[in-house]
């Protein structure tokens, strides 16, 4: 049977290359789809595209920005149904998930629309000192230029929105190079772009292999540089392009802090599901436990029967909870990282089994401090559970890591979530819930290895703009 070849994006228009790759579905290892790939030719076309119509995006009037990315979220939510299928098909995400994922993308374009009506500059009076007598001050905001938006497979919608959402905002080209393995989603929403009245290079999407993602990275023309992934690449990405404005949304082993004052059906339930949503392939999944002494037996009765109440199976089937990795190599280095701790010492007390590309699962108990489940990113369904003596202790434990994305800490006490505000090393302390929780309009991003930058509309508009001052003289004020 024949299988439609999915065109790429070209400074608006569609196009093909001389070359086609195959996506295939990380459950059953049918292929999802198939598109065509960008020569070199046409990826230096869309790069001098942007370039060329920058000034001119940068000039587009704020309805015309505005009415383009309110179109974008009303094409989305009409093909809502459409949309979760395909990301469910290329990224193994189940049904249930990849509903929400589109029902973000939504808002997020939604937000952006909105926050660039509200996008204006500032008006400074400067006869604060008689020598500025009569003078003012206008403060706006500028685009650096064309942005080069590098994003992931675990969120292939709405990853790719928070980058594209922002630039089309302030008036910045983007083009964005999807992740290999999930392209299908980004190359519709070119399609839906391409509806809007966006000048053409405005937008691009090269669906291009990782090997040549570097002549990118590194042309003069892209001053920006938008990545999420992992921490080594991402780096080796600013370490590239040293003088490039660089903003990196990296990994995480996120921590939940369950308390003594916890509710600890709400905690066992929260944690077990999202540390393993999306197969545990977010970097803001529940990894570590921290369980304050008094009621670590108490949660545990709690916790394990909710993990084992989840349904892992087909990622297609409207119940299942947990699907497969994003590929078998990915659950194999799961595996083998699970394999390792309980060779160390660790104890499984759930799951820890391999069939494909799913794990079931996994909770551990005395994993190593060393382990590489316990301090680096598992990026798989994966939890393990610490027990801390004091709130001292367990926050201390929280900011013992390399990575600061975010942090959930269950407690009824304000003074607790206030501290936690106050001491843990993160970019963000979600009270009473997982540290999963993330609201598409808020800052979003991490300290230490986490990322240089926040996402989150108004948050990523300032990142990709600088401030520029005009100064008026000898008015009367």
């Amino acid at each position: 049977m024949c299988m439609d070849v999915r065109t790429f994006w070209l400074a608006g228009r569609a196009a093909t290359g001389d070359s086609q790759l195959t996506v295939t579905n990380p459950h059953d290892g049918r292929a999802a789809g198939r598109h065509s790939v960008p020569t070199e030719a046409q990826v230096e076309e869309a790069v001098a595209a942007a370039h060329e119509v920058a000034r001119e995006a940068a000039a587009l009037p704020v309805h015309v920005r505005a009415e383009a990315l309110a179109h974008v979220s009303r094409r989305i939510a009409e093909r809502a149904d459409e949309l979760a299928r395909l990301i469910t098909a290329e990224n193994g995400k189940p049904i249930l998930w990849a509903r929400g994922e589109v029902a973000r993308a939504v808002a997020t374009f939604r937000f952006a629309a909105e926050e660039t009506r509200r996008w204006s500059g500032e008006v400074q009076r400067l006869d604060t000192e008689p020598a500025a007598a009569g003078r003012l001050a206008y403060v706006s905001r500028v685009p650096y230029g064309p942005v080069l938006a590098i994003t992931p497979f675990n969120f292939p919608l709405n990853l790719v929105a928070h980058k594209v959402a922002p630039a089309i905002a302030v008036g910045a080209p983007v083009i964005v190079k999807p992740a290999p393995a999930t392209p299908l989603s980004s190359l519709v929403l070119g399609e839906i772009l391409a509806e809007t009245d966006l000048p053409a290079g405005m937008f691009s999407v090269l669906p291009v292999p990782n090997e040549r993602a570097s002549a990118l990275v590194q042309d003069p023309r892209l001053p920006v540089v938008s990545f999420t992934g992992s921490a080594p690449v991402g780096y080796a990405i600013a370490d590239q392009v040293p003088r490039k404005h660089v903003t990196l949304e990296l990994g995480g082993n996120a921590a939940a802090v369950v308390l003594a004052d916890a509710d600890l059906d709400w905690a066992a339930q929260r944690i077990a599901l999202y540390s393993n949503y999306q197969a545990g392939q977010s970097c803001i999944a529940v990894q570590r436990v921290i369980v304050e002494q008094p009621v670590h037996d108490a949660f545990l009765e709690r916790l394990l029967p909710a993990v084992a109440a989840l349904v892992t199976g087909d990622p297609a089937d409207e119940k299942t909870q947990v699907g497969p990795l994003v590929s078998e190599a990915a659950a194999e280095r799961v595996e083998q990282w699970v394999g390792d701790a309980v060779a160390a010492g660790a104890r499984v007390l759930a799951g820890g089994t391999r069939e494909g590309a799913t794990i079931a699962p996994t909770v551990l108990a005395d994993v190593p401090h060393d382990a590489k489940v316990a301090c680096e990113e598992v990026f798989g369904p994966v939890m393990i559970v610490q027990t801390a003596a004091s709130i001292d202790e367990a926050y201390a434990m929280v900011n013992d890591s390399k990575y600061g994305l975010q942090a959930g800490v269950f407690t009824r006490s304000l003074d607790s979530a206030f501290r936690a505000n106050r001491e843990l090393e993160v970019g963000g302390v979600i009270v009473g819930d997982v540290p999963s929780y993330r609201a598409d309009q808020m800052p979003y991003g991490g300290v230490k290895d986490s990322g240089i930058g926040r996402e989150g509309l108004r948050s990523a508009m300032e990142d990709y703009t600088y401030e520029k001052v005009m100064v008026l003289t000898g008015l009367a004020l």
